[in-house]
């Protein structure tokens, strides 16, 4: 099969620790046959925890900083964004559909 594909082409054996899908996969190793890369990772679950915080984290930085202005956050509470996603204020509900839910409206 790795011999009928392009030249460049990828391969990213994600069973690479467990045997792997393809004939030509090394556990842990990179290797280059027939013009063809291929990839055995190693515990990819591993990977993962780092990309999910990072993508948390640029997420949170995106939805706060149009109200950091010289280093403050200086939220714009009558803002439609901002009135979509509080939930609670100063102690108190402020999302009309979850009052609505805590029965609170």
């Amino acid at each position: 099969m790795v011999g009928r594909m392009k030249y460049g082409a990828i391969i990213v054996d994600m069973a690479a620790e467990s045997g792997g899908n393809c004939e030509l996969t090394q556990p842990g190793e990179h290797v280059i046959a027939n013009d063809v890369n291929i990839h055995g990772p190693l515990n990819l679950p591993s990977r993962m925890p780092t990309h999910a915080s990072e993508l948390y984290a640029k997420n949170i930085y995106n939805f706060l900083s149009p109200w950091i202005k010289d280093g403050a956050l200086n939220i714009d509470w009558s803002d439609e964004v901002v009135a979509g996603t509080v939930l609670c204020r100063d102690g108190a509900t402020v999302h009309a559909t979850v009052k609505q839910i805590l029965g609170d409206a």
